[in-house]
């Protein structure tokens, strides 16, 4: 595969699976590789990604659980063409379909309350007036989603008794689960992330459409040593502690 100047060929460790970035895009971080390890699902499972990048969390997903399919909703167009990219480098084209559309739209490519399970690591920072790449703001700031927009998209394509997992800004924790419960999507499960500093950054958390009151909170995963860097056990050691 041909790569552009500004692209880079990484290996996800999973697999042989392969991703490829583009520095002059938006790149995933830590957050996918989190909700990837959290969202549980069923060969037979349906499913639905708002938001697919890069196709990261879909890619490690379906080679994880040979799933039946994942329809990854993407709204920009040089995202589109990057996800489409990676999808076909790991040969899933058959099993991970790119939805080239506002997940607004989704009435028009999956039916309402059909899905098993809905994911989404969403822009979660509210809108500045920061100048940066325009693909690097839709993707990080709500100008193309907002809180209430996600949460209403799942619980339409959700089935009853289906899941919605998400990754959010720690600092808008409340407003997350706040709109998932009046739109009818219990949070069941949540745990929050820190860094090595013990500043609290994301909240983690499954919800059931239609599911009773009560939620389990797991503890803190901590993502990175004191020093900044990147804990490569993140992964076994956040299995072993939700388990």
């Amino acid at each position: 595969m041909k790569l552009e100047v500004s692209e880079r060929l990484e290996d996800l460790q999973c697999q042989g699976l392969k991703i490829v970035q583009n520095k002059n895009l938006y790149t995933f971080t830590s957050d996918s590789v989190i909700l990837a390890n959290f969202i549980d699902c069923k060969p037979k499972d349906v499913l639905v990604e708002i938001g697919a990048g890069s196709g990261v969390i879909s890619i490690l997903l379906q080679a994880k659980k040979n799933l039946k399919k994942i329809y990854a909703f993407e709204i920009q167009e040089s995202m589109q063409q990057l996800c489409e990219k990676n999808v076909l480098l790991n040969c899933l084209q058959e099993k991970i379909e790119i939805v080239k559309d506002d997940a607004k739209n989704h009435a028009k490519h999956v039916k309402n309350a059909s899905i098993d399970v809905v994911f989404s690591n969403p822009p979660y920072f509210r809108e500045t007036n920061f100048k940066q790449n325009e693909v690097k703001k839709i993707a990080k700031e709500e100008t193309k989603l907002s809180c209430a927009e996600l949460v209403t998209c799942a619980k339409k394509m959700l089935k009853d008794g289906g899941s919605f997992y998400c990754c959010y800004s720690a600092e808008r924790s409340c407003e997350l689960i706040s709109t998932c419960q009046q739109n009818g999507l219990a949070v069941k499960e949540m745990f929050f992330t820190e860094n090595g500093k013990g500043e609290v950054k994301l909240v983690v958390i499954k919800a059931v459409k239609g599911g009773k009151n009560g939620v389990k909170v797991f503890p803190n995963l901590v993502t990175n040593e004191e020093d900044g860097k990147y804990l490569e056990s993140l992964h076994t050691k956040y299995v072993a502690t939700k388990e």
